[in-house]
Parts: structure tokens; sequence; C-alpha cells
């Protein structure tokens, strides 16, 4: 018979484990129930009560109302139903209440196996609600041990990993070391709850963005994006909810103190502030920073009515500055924006547009001599993109035969006609160009091919204030 002594037990271990006592009553109840199965012989009809202020335990039993019992452990005679209930009728169901027996030492063992197993499975459900609470805030932990790479956190109540693809490159952790990181994912697995950390997520910036500047806490700043390459460089981008505040001001700080605590988290790891715009085509020129843009032309929309790609076009000087070293920039501001960025200098898009015309005026001359084909076929196929015989087979015969007015025969003539040319007029190979016959004009070809790093600027220029700042350029 159970007493307050147990009482006392179970609120103790609720209270160590973090678990609710109501969870380790049901657990007591079933794991009895499972061992009196083994000793009194109960059915699955029988459930097991135990009093949460005596200790005391019962057990019942639900049998149905018959005339004649047949299965004692199911059934109960309506005489002996009506001694409990006089209410009780043939069919009804009724609990009646089971004589306690002791257990034995394989029905004791059972018990605990089961208190055992619940009481596992409610600590794993209490750290699992603990954490996924978390997820997506930053957490603050002690470097545990290192397992091929991967670094695992102690928490607390449970331990955590970094794998090393969201870890910072070049950081190297030692064992009882403070870190703070990104809770990025919980998961439940069978082996209890995976807490996934990040010190290289964007997520890990924003958050870090929003723990040192009061602006952003508060709310007067907002971070719109955030793209990063871990260790080396991120892009931010901010908007003030009110209109005497600076948000880039705001988040660099008095002598850039606040994004430099930001930064040394993050491994020196260089942070470009942009001002947020709604304008596709405006938050694009401004997330190239410290880049200068000539002009930004949005690409056809796609099935949400959104432009997917854009072209920016930017001075011959600051090519190599808008690209940045090994394409960073264009990436981060890719990342930023959520669109495709193609960047062209001045002096490719006059020479791409020249070469465009060349290749209209020598195609068209071509299209003319092509048999049955006057001129307002010329000029209709030139209206349609296809103003060269290279740009016709390139379209193929489908593209040809849509073209109102020309019909399925005079399409197929046409494409045997360009082809025909292009057989007759394979293109030019190109010469090799001589090598440089000095040292000096040898190392002026190589510096020309060298892109320029995406943080320097050209001497005497400075990038615009309403367009970026950056306290760790």
């Amino acid at each position: 018979m159970m007493n307050k002594e147990l009482i006392y037990v179970i609120g103790q271990m609720a209270t160590e484990k973090g678990i609710d006592k109501e969870v380790l009553f049901e657990a007591l109840e079933s794991a009895l129930l499972s061992a009196s199965k083994k000793t009194m012989g109960v059915a699955d009809n029988a459930r097991m009560e135990l009093d949460r202020h005596t200790g005391a335990l019962r057990v019942f039993a639900r049998k149905k109302v018959v005339e004649s019992v047949g299965d004692a452990k199911l059934e109960i005679a309506l005489s002996e139903a009506r001694k409990l209930n006089a209410e009780a009728d043939l069919e009804d169901e009724i609990e009646v209440e089971l004589p306690p027996q002791e257990f034995g030492r394989i029905a004791a063992q059972t018990a605990k196996q089961v208190i055992l197993q619940r009481v596992r499975d409610a600590e794993r459900d209490a750290v699992y609600s603990d954490f996924i609470d978390k997820q997506g805030k930053i957490i603050r932990g002690t470097v545990h041990r290192i397992e091929k790479r991967n670094v695992i956190v102690d928490l607390g109540k449970a331990e955590a990993v970094i794998t090393e693809r969201e870890q910072i490159p070049g950081e190297r952790y030692n064992p009882n070391d403070r870190v703070r990181a990104y809770v990025q994912e919980v998961k439940k697995t069978a082996k209890g709850p995976q807490i996934l950390l990040s010190r290289a997520d964007a997520g890990f910036l924003v958050r870090l963005f929003e723990a040192e500047i009061p602006e952003i806490a508060e709310g007067i700043v907002q971070v719109k994006a955030a793209a990063r390459e871990p260790g080396e460089r991120a892009k931010v981008a901010v908007v003030s909810t009110k209109r005497d505040v600076d948000p880039i001001g705001a988040c660099v700080g008095l002598r850039g103190t606040r994004i430099q605590v930001i930064s040394r988290e993050l491994r020196s790891e260089k942070i470009d502030i942009v001002e947020w715009a709604a304008d596709p085509a405006a938050f694009v020129a401004r997330a190239l920073s410290p880049a200068k843009v000539s002009s930004v032309t949005l690409g056809p929309p796609d099935e949400s009515g959104e432009a997917r790609a854009v072209l920016v076009i930017v001075p011959d000087n600051q090519l190599s500055l808008a690209i940045g070293k090994k394409g960073q920039n264009a990436r981060l501001a890719a990342k930023l924006t959520g669109l495709h960025v193609d960047i062209k200098s001045e002096g490719e898009v006059e020479e791409e547009r020249r070469l465009l015309e060349e290749e209209r005026a020598w195609g068209q001359a071509a299209l003319a001599e092509f048999p049955g084909l006057g001129p307002q076929m010329v000029e209709r196929l030139s209206e349609h993109g296809l103003f060269s015989p290279v740009r016709i087979v390139r379209a193929g015969f489908e593209a040809l035969e849509a073209i109102p007015g020309l019909g399925e025969k005079k399409a197929a003539a046409v494409l045997a006609a360009a082809e025909d040319w292009i057989t007759r007029h394979p293109p030019v190979e190109p010469e090799p160009e001589a090598p440089p016959e000095s040292t000096d004009d040898a190392r002026a070809v190589e510096a020309e091919s060298q892109p320029v790093e995406a943080e320097s600027q050209p001497e005497g220029e400075a990038p615009p204030e309403s367009v970026a700042r950056t306290s760790t350029e």
C-alpha cells in the first residue's frame, strides 16, 4: 500500500528533474498496472488510481453486466452488479474495485523500468519545450569537447552542437571556453532533443544587432535583411521608423563603437550597413556600396509579378569595386536583395551596343539577299529580334513559324536559307594577341586583369554618406 513517503519522493523527484508531478503520478500508475497484469492477472479493462494526497492505491476493472458470466475478468452477473449500483442493467458497463495484492520481484522490476522510461521521456520533453522557445535566439554555453571538428556545447540542461559548417572560419575552440551562438534548430530525435547552434548564420548577426543597438531593441530602427560570408564580410540593410533618426548612424555608433563590438564577436568580420529601400532598383544600388552605380534596370517579372533579376551598369573605374574580391560584393548584394544581380561597366554596354548595331546592319543586308524575302518581311523578322542568319538559326523553326504572315513553308525556306548562308560564311577566329614586349608591359596587363579589393576606393572618391557607412572599412 502506498503511503505519504511515496508522495514526498515524487515531489522531490519532480523538483530535481523539472518535471510536472502529474506526469510522475501517471507514470507510476501505468507502471503498477503493468506489474498487476503479471501478478493479479488483470485484463486490459483495468485501471489503477493513486491518491495524490494519501498515496492509497486502488485497482478498478470495467466489466460488462450479463445474466450468465462466461469470463469473470470481463463480465459480472446482474445480481452482483446491482449490489454495487442499484440502477445497473444488462449490457451496462460498471467499474468494480479489485483487491490489491503484493507484487513479486519480476513485477516490481517491470514497474521500475516503466517508471524510469517515463521519467526519461518526460525529461526529454521538458528540455525540448524549454529550448524550442529559444529557437532563433542567441544562447550562451560552455565548450564541453570537440568531436571531429564539431563543437559540443554544454547548455546546462542539455548539450548542443556547432557543426564545422556553422563555425566562423578560422575560429578555434577549447574546452571550457565560453561561447555565444544562434539557436538554429531544435529537433526531436529518439535519443532526445537535438539542438543545432550556429555562429555563421545571418540570423546570428541580426540578433547581435538587436542585443548591442538599443534603437533596434526598441523598434526605432529595424533590420530588414542581412547577408554574410562568415569571418570575411557582411551586409545589413536597416531602416528607421522615425524621420529624425539616422538608421546607419545609430548602428555604427559614436566613432564606430557599436559596430566594432559586433565585428569583434564575429572575428573582425567587416560589416557594411546600408539603408533599405522599398524600390528594388534603389535598394540594389545601395547594396552594391561602396561602388557608385550609373543605372539599375529591373528584369521581366516572374509569376508572382516581382522582378527576379536586375542589370546594374557602373562606371568603368567602379566595375572591380562593384564586383568585389572574388565576386564577394556582388554575391552579398544579391543575397541581401534576393535578386540575381548582373553587373556591367559602361564600356561593356557601349561595346555590346556597337556590336549589336553592326550585326543588325550586316544581318539585314544578308537577309535582303534571301530568295523570296522582301523588305517588309525582313523588317518583321527584325521586330522579333531575328535580324541576322545566326539569330534565325538559333531561334529555330518554331519561333519562325510563330511570326504572323510567315507560314510553315516560308518559315522552312527562311531557315534553310539562313543555314546555307552560315555554311558559306563560317565565323572567322580572331588571331591571338602578341605577348607584351617588355616586362613593364606584362606587369601592366597583369595588374589590369586583377580585381580590385571590395574594400578599396579610388583615390579622391568616397562613398556617399546616404548610401552606406562602414565602421570597419
